[in-house]
């Protein structure tokens, strides 16, 4: 437990370095499903509010069932992005809800049973989906530097690169040159910074926070009640599914990273959380959530352990979620200095999952030809996002997503090569499986 001002701190840190992925998903569906502004700023509180509850829980714990007790964040995931819009535009809002209320009860069914599958997910699976979690999200830091439209007039615009390249270029310097808490800061002070310029620049607008109301949090089951249709139902499901080995994955890491590794019944907590953000997004109009791969490269970056640090992140994202005016302050952050410090942090994940890759067994194995295939196909969707745009439904919302696939192809070419033992994938043992920080 670090001192209060220091907690704050850093846990408002661990906020902006993950909000704008978190609303990503609320605006990117909101937008798919031309739902109006007002709903879609609904949708936002939602889930920040989820977030934070579920972030709260993963970190401090609830009873034996829920939280790994990590310093975990939870956010809103990009695997239910795509059914999540194929659903709507099929069935409507409250059969989007339904299902997602749905998924969230099956995860808690199945999050021990999961658990204890855990050894058909080892450093070759877990690494290289860690690995296309950072990949590709990449994509995600890039659009906020550069912009979304590259048919629009600002895109790419050279005062937006030059003010992302000195934040991350602040954010190694400080790295390099300092230790102890100023270097535990270094994305903190690098976002600063870049607000700074920015305002200079006429980037930030804060005109939307006088306009936001003080209480914002929208009624339970604001689109009706929730509607099961079964295939609905049954993709949500499978997204849930895909939500456990992410979370798994980073969870192991985060585990790493604080020279913790994660028992059996941790991740069944940790997993049980993920199925409660289900129930919750059902009831508050919100959003499958899962450990969110930026700021687990925050704490591999900043090598702060506590997850007190990550409470009161939850914390904050619970007010940002009831106090728009707040949230309002965080969104007017410009869209170059996030993407710049998500850049650094998905670039992170990136690393962290080729460092896992490093205690694999390459010798006299299929091991390289399993990793190459599976980023490959995960990466096609990030690459040529209509690629499959001719698959039925079903099969879009499973491969119409690079972590999807990944977890697909991956887990099912170690089955194939290797077994459910895996006999011939043992780590490496020239190296600790857990790396001091």
């Amino acid at each position: 437990m670090l001192p209060f001002g220091r907690l704050a701190v850093l846990g408002l840190q661990h906020v902006l370095v993950m909000y704008a992925g978190c609303v990503a998903v609320p605006l990117i569906v909101g937008g798919a499903l031309k739902l109006d502004g007002t709903t879609i700023a609904i949708l936002v509180n939602a889930d920040l509010f989820v977030a934070g509850v579920v972030t709260v829980v993963q970190s401090l714990g609830v009873w034996k069932i829920f939280g790994v007790r990590l310093p975990v964040v939870a956010g809103a995931t990009f695997t239910a992005l795509n059914p999540m819009i194929l659903i709507g535009a099929k069935y409507g809002m409250p059969a989007v809800y339904g299902a997602i209320l749905a998924s969230g009860v099956f995860g808690l069914l199945v999050a021990k049973p999961f658990a204890k599958i855990i050894h058909l997910f080892p450093p070759l699976v877990t690494g290289t989906v860690i690995t296309i979690i950072g990949l590709s999200l990449i994509d995600a830091g890039a659009g906020l530097i550069a912009g979304n439209d590259d048919s629009a007039p600002g895109y790419g615009s050279l005062s937006h690169l030059a003010l992302a390249g000195a934040i991350i270029l602040l954010i190694i310097l400080i790295n390099r040159f300092t230790t102890g808490f100023v270097a535990s800061l270094a994305v903190l002070i690098g976002l600063v910074f870049g607000v700074v310029v920015a305002s200079l620049m006429g980037l930030v607008d804060f005109s939307g926070v006088g306009d936001a109301g003080w209480f914002g949090l929208a009624r339970p089951f604001y689109f009706g009640a929730p509607q099961f249709q079964a295939a609905a139902t049954i993709s949500m499901c499978v997204v849930m599914l895909v939500i456990y080995v992410e979370s798994t994955a980073d969870m192991i890491a985060v585990g790493e990273a604080v020279g913790k590794k994660p028992s059996e019944n941790d991740i069944a907590r940790g997993l049980a959380a993920d199925g409660l953000s289900g129930i919750l997004a059902g009831v508050f109009n919100s959003f499958l959530d899962t450990a969110f791969a930026q700021n687990v490269g925050l704490v591999q970056v900043t090598r702060v352990r506590s997850r007190f640090v990550v409470t009161a992140a939850g914390v904050i994202l619970v007010l940002l979620g009831l106090i728009p005016k707040l949230g309002e302050v965080i969104a007017a952050v410009p869209g170059p200095v996030i993407g710049a410090a998500a850049l650094v942090m998905f670039a992170t994940v990136t690393a962290v999952g080729i460092r896992s890759l490093r205690r694999v067994n390459f010798d006299g194995t299929q091991n390289l030809l399993i990793i190459a295939v599976s980023l490959g196909a995960g990466m096609i969707p990030v690459v040529a996002p209509n690629f499959y745009g001719k698959l039925p439904d079903q099969l879009q919302i499973v491969f119409g997503s690079s972590i999807t696939t990944t977890v697909v192809v991956v887990f099912l070419l170690n089955l194939l090569f290797n077994g459910t033992g895996a006999p011939s994938t043992p780590e490496r043992t020239d190296q600790p499986a857990t790396e001091p920080v």
